[in-house]
């Protein structure tokens, strides 16, 4: 049966629509019509009153950690597409780091049969660089890419060797598919666990530098120019990380980044004490280096919003940042964290388009606008009320994170995916 969401302000940036529209969504789960003003009679069509609230292109997130097959205690495809829903995204890029890892095609299709069953938003797989992530020989990135892979990466690691890392860039180039790439010198972290600042001094604990990230962001970068590979720099959380990406842009690479609603909401001045909730990688950082990749979020530079949603069990976060795994969850808290923190310096549509129309872009996968003809991934939100962020009511089974019992705004009030209501 057709839908039709009516009175709703819609704010799509790809479609060039900001204002009161009605959508009308096909038996096929594409949009059929979107029209203005007085609405014609329709008969046999379920209507939803938008009446008060904005409707939104699903959001896409390219950097989740669902965490099956394998680490099923954290997290599975089931609960972390529920969280997905639960947060307004649509689409969501799977990181490889699961066990095994999704370093061939027949570990990938295992991973999509579990997708299949289980995902009730759309949940792309993104397989390894190398196998295992051992940083030692290539995946079989053609077989990975003919599997379904919509991405390459090393999430987690970088791939330190760097003749190994050019070769895969090659290939990468040369079968069309993205590298997302995790910054990360592991030779310099030499066991850091926080920022390297004043709070780590207090606290008494190892700090990782700016150039553990700064270093490797600068080399990749001038491997993909050279090239020619599509890059995407994950989790940006340094002012000379966010810089290089300028650069790179600037000279032509094709680059993009995105950051996480933690990176331009907190810094390590905001850690309260040895809390593992604060505890992700790459760190929280200085306020100087926080406010700087807020800036290019704001100017385009860095053109995305991502999570790095990672979750772990309560036993396993209950420690101090030494005995504690490093990651939060991200999904639910995304977009009120986005509204509450960026709104008045950015406007609704540009936070939309680095949250659907931009990542949608970068994996190609025609989504993250409402124009008529397209697939009806969608949210209708409400950006007014006020709450509280409550843990209790996350849908993943992580409840890992520094941002429970802040007070926020914009709030998912149902999710839609090809039209079918999966949240709300």
């Amino acid at each position: 049966m057709a839908l039709l969401i009516k009175n709703g302000h819609l704010v799509d940036p790809g479609a060039e629509r900001d204002g009161i529209y009605h959508i009308l969504v096909g038996d096929n789960g594409r949009i059929s019509h979107i029209f203005e003003g007085d609405m014609p009679d329709m008969q046999g069509v379920r209507v939803v009153d938008a009446d008060g609230f904005y409707v939104f292109p699903g959001f896409t997130d390219l950097h989740v950690h669902f965490r099956e097959p394998g680490f099923t205690k954290k997290e599975t495809i089931r609960t972390g597409a529920m969280a997905a829903a639960h947060g307004g995204f649509t689409t969501v890029c799977a990181m490889p780091n699961t066990k095994p890892v999704i370093d061939s095609a027949e570990h990938l299709q295992e991973e999509l049969d579990i997708i299949k069953r289980d995902a009730i938003v759309n949940v792309l797989p993104i397989g390894s660089m190398t196998v295992n992530q051992d940083g030692m020989e290539l995946s079989d990135l053609e077989g990975l890419k003919k599997a379904g892979a919509v991405a390459i990466s090393e999430d987690g690691k970088s791939v330190m060797d760097s003749a190994i890392l050019y070769e895969g860039l090659k290939r990468c180039k040369e079968l069309d598919l993205p590298f997302f790439d995790h910054c990360e010198d592991k030779s310099l972290v030499r066991g850091g666990v926080i920022n390297a600042g004043k709070k780590a001094e207090v606290l008494g604990l190892p700090g990782i530098t700016n150039s553990v990230e700064d270093s490797i962001t600068a080399r990749d970068i001038i491997f993909a120019k050279e090239i020619g590979t599509k890059i995407h720099i994950c989790h940006v959380s340094t002012k000379g990380a966010a810089y290089f990406v300028y650069v790179g842009q600037a000279f032509g690479a094709d680059v993009t980044a995105e950051v996480c609603p933690h990176h331009f909401m907190l810094c390590d001045d905001d850690i309260p004490w040895d809390d593992a909730n604060y505890k992700m990688n790459p760190p929280l950082r200085s306020r100087e280096d926080m406010e700087y990749v807020r800036s290019k979020l704001a100017d385009g530079t860095i053109g995305m919003i991502s999570t790095d949603h990672a979750p772990h069990t309560a036993t396993e976060k209950k420690g101090g940042f030494m005995d504690s795994p490093f990651g939060i969850v991200g999904l639910e808290t995304a977009f009120p964290l986005a509204i509450t923190g960026l709104l008045g310096t950015m406007t609704l549509p540009d936070i939309i388009t680095r949250m659907s129309l931009n990542p949608a872009k970068r994996i190609g996968t025609g989504k993250g606008t409402l124009k008529e003809g397209s697939v009806a991934d969608f949210v209708i939100a409400d950006l007014n009320s006020e709450y509280v962020i409550d843990t209790e009511k996350f849908l993943s089974m992580g409840k890992n994170t520094p941002f429970s019992g802040m007070k926020v705004k914009g709030k998912i009030i149902a999710t839609y995916v090809a039209g079918r209501r999966v949240y709300g």
